[in-house]
């Protein structure tokens, strides 16, 4: 879309009770809050900045009309902090509670956006903020996880994820070639990366920054602390490819960005993970209907 002085990238989410988010688990203004961020990340995985929000609301059953009055306080504070106008939406009853929000972000040229398909061989691949938390925290919730020390922080991670709008912008200000937000977890976003590319990510498990507290989550899951920050998850954090020319300015614009791994010819095309312990055997979370 493009309008006079700008262009414009529009997303969808849609969350639903039982699904993607409980009640039980989470206050109607976390829930609020967690919509417009994960809608507002994707904006962040183009190098966007927030512009409009449009939010439609199912309510009924566990969410009643004060309880949807909350909701929006939480996604308008967060509407605050990143420069977002909630500009409308609609309200229907449903005896599943849904929301579903429609972001519109802007750019002043089309240079200054960031797709998946620009990663070439040779580029390096960065990591932002630390990964792994949101799934430990969901772990813990879920009681697949005894509660230690960090538990508040994870279940945090997980109720209230933040949007990476200003490094979005920074990174694509730079010229990174590729980038795109961890909702599904780093070991399948960036294989989307990979195949829209037509390269190969090679990606070091014991470089990923891990939040604290998720190395004991994964001890009780069974699993490396690398191999559940790797597939969790819900992070919302980004994944990056930059020329190796651009690392110094990668991180002049970032400031917490690890650097994972690096982008090889392929084929095979998408991402290659491992480490000391060998190769990763699962990807991330995938979507499936029925």
């Amino acid at each position: 879309m493009v309008r006079a002085g700008g262009f414009a990238v529009v997303s969808v989410d849609t969350m639903v009770a039982g699904v993607h988010f409980r009640l039980s688990w989470s206050s109607p203004r976390q829930v609020g809050h967690r919509a417009l961020a994960t809608a507002l990340s994707d904006l962040a995985a183009m190098g966007a900045r927030a512009g409009e929000a449009y939010f439609s609301l199912a309510i009924g059953g566990e969410l009643d009309g004060a309880g949807a009055l909350e909701l929006m306080r939480g996604a308008e504070a967060l509407a605050a902090r990143t420069g977002t106008t909630i500009a409308g939406g609609d309200v229907v009853g449903s005896p599943t509670p849904t929301v579903s929000v429609t972001v519109v972000g802007w750019a002043d040229t089309e240079e200054e956006l960031v797709g998946r398909d620009g990663a070439r061989p040779g580029d390096l691949i960065g990591v932002t903020g630390e990964l792994g938390g949101a799934a430990a925290g969901l772990a813990v919730l879920e009681g697949r996880a005894p509660r230690g020390p960090e538990a508040g922080a994870l279940i945090a991670r997980h109720r209230c994820p933040e949007p990476r709008l200003e490094w979005g912008r920074g990174l694509g200000g730079i010229g990174a070639h590729a980038l795109i937000d961890l909702s599904d977890g780093l070991a399948g976003d960036a294989g989307q990366i990979g195949r829209a590319s037509g390269v190969l990510l090679e990606i070091d498990l014991d470089a990923l920054p891990v939040a604290a507290g998720v190395a004991g989550v994964a001890r009780a899951l069974g699993e490396s602390p690398g191999a559940l920050a790797a597939t969790g998850g819900e992070d919302y954090e980004l994944c990056v490819c930059v020329a190796p020319a651009d690392r110094a300015a990668a991180e002049a614009a970032v400031a917490e960005l690890s650097w994972v791994g690096r982008v090889l010819p392929g084929p095979p095309y998408g991402a290659r993970l491992g480490g000391a312990a060998g190769p990763l055997g699962r990807g991330g979370y995938e979507h499936r209907l029925g």
